[in-house]
């Protein structure tokens, strides 16, 4: 006899993990704010306009941010792990001399502007007013992936005084490239260039002959 009862055989249903179903539901809300803030700004981002957007109720943005600051840092810091992912992309790849793995950095780099939703506005939230808190500045979260890069592909060993001049290399070039998205969707070309060109002569000392 069959021991499933009146209602006919069971079916076996697999339910997804929850901790997958709530990275899916985040991120379904983090693309709906990324749109808001496209299409509306910053400063008008709301949670409410978060859930209309996304087709949730005001409840499902609350379980997972408090507030409208919250989604806007979250979303930058998506946007930072994005660039991140990009770079290390590039400094995984080969490159014929250091020269062609900075421009190879710089195209990633306008490529998130020109592909990320809300990169151009909202970038990493540096320019988040958060109150007491501070963001981050984001040149110095890469030193150490570049420095490494310079070491194990081109044996490159950074001395005292060195990280600065990647520091200020990155920072130069994340600063011109943001500005030539400032009005330009495309990227002013202007700035790129010379933003590498500066990143170029911060670097140069790094790799001076001699050493």
């Amino acid at each position: 006899m069959d021991d499933l009862g009146a209602g006919g055989p069971s079916i076996t249903v697999r339910h997804e993990p929850v901790q997958a179903r709530a990275a899916h539901r985040i991120e379904a809300l983090l693309d709906a704010a990324a749109a808001v803030v496209v299409e509306h700004g910053i400063e008008h981002l709301t949670t409410a306009l978060v859930a209309e957007r996304a087709g949730a109720s005001i409840g499902t943005v609350y379980r997972y941010f408090p507030d409208r600051v919250a989604v806007l840092v979250a979303l930058a810091e998506r946007n930072l792990e994005r660039m991140r992912l990009a770079i290390e992309r590039v400094l995984g790849a080969e490159h014929a001399s250091w020269e062609a793995a900075l421009e190879a950095i710089v195209t990633a780099m306008v490529e998130t502007f020109r592909e990320v939703p809300s990169f151009r506005s909202l970038r990493t939230g540096e320019g988040l007013d958060l109150g007491p808190q501070n963001r981050e500045p984001v040149a110095p979260l890469f030193v150490a992936d570049v420095a490494g890069y310079l070491r194990a592909r081109w044996g490159v060993q950074i001395v005292a005084g060195e990280h600065e001049h990647i520091e200020l290399a990155i920072g130069g070039l994340d600063a011109l490239v943001t500005y030539a998205f400032l009005h330009d969707p495309d990227g002013d070309p202007r700035y790129v260039a010379m933003g590498l060109q500066i990143a170029r002569e911060q670097l140069a000392p790094v790799f001076a002959t001699g050493r």
